[in-house]
């Protein structure tokens, strides 16, 4: 056998380099994958988490205090001055006070928005989740991108994101079905025609 020369020993030696180098590598990408899949999981489990119940009114929580009396003439007495002050809150503007139908219109109107505050009309209310809203078209145009922006009756704009082409112009008259996509996305499908990605910028 041979005996090995400068230049085979050379070139092992860059061999064994280079492996070394993509074990680098490798164990570099890796670490970076594995920190953005613990980013992108965080960032799930948060959009998942459930914003805390706001609390209450003062004014209705003084009224509910009220049954902590155990004496009849002060829990009548405490009904009394608690009452009083939560109408006159409510007559102010202190106090808002909605029903259910009132709450669910709330959601409806402000769909497409990421409001934290909005969870004040959520409360046990999961069976009636809007994840979806019908509207009608009062104008639709294109910007400078090429992607349509679409207005409604209800005073709500819609700009599309992607790039998908639409087989017919949208027009003020046609309705318009915009649902709730998967992490905090839009979908834009207005009738006769197939879904777009959108957002809702008013």
């Amino acid at each position: 056998m041979p005996e090995p020369t400068a230049f085979s020993a050379c070139r092992r030696g860059g061999i064994v380099a280079h492996r070394w180098a993509m074990r680098h590598q490798l164990e570099r990408f890796t670490g970076i994958g594995a920190l953005v899949a613990a980013l992108t999981l965080s960032a799930v489990a948060a959009q998942a988490k459930p914003a805390p119940a706001p609390a209450r009114a003062a004014a209705l929580q003084a009224l509910t205090d009220c049954r902590k009396q155990t004496d009849d003439a002060a829990r009548l007495a405490c009904y009394d001055k608690a009452a009083g002050a939560l109408d006159e809150a409510e007559a102010q503007g202190q106090v808002v006070v909605i029903d259910r139908a009132q709450a669910k219109a709330v959601r409806r109107e402000a769909f497409g928005f990421n409001l934290p505050s909005i969870s004040l009309f959520n409360r046990n209310v999961h069976d009636e989740a809007v994840d979806r809203v019908e509207v009608e078209l009062s104008e639709a145009r294109k910007n400078a991108e090429g992607r349509w922006v679409m207005a409604t009756t209800t005073d709500q704009v819609w700009r599309q994101t992607d790039g998908e082409e639409l087989y017919r112009d949208p027009r003020q008259g046609l309705k318009m079905l915009v649902r709730r996509g998967a992490l905090g996305s839009y979908f834009c499908k207005v009738e006769g025609d197939s879904a777009v990605r959108c957002t809702r910028e008013r």
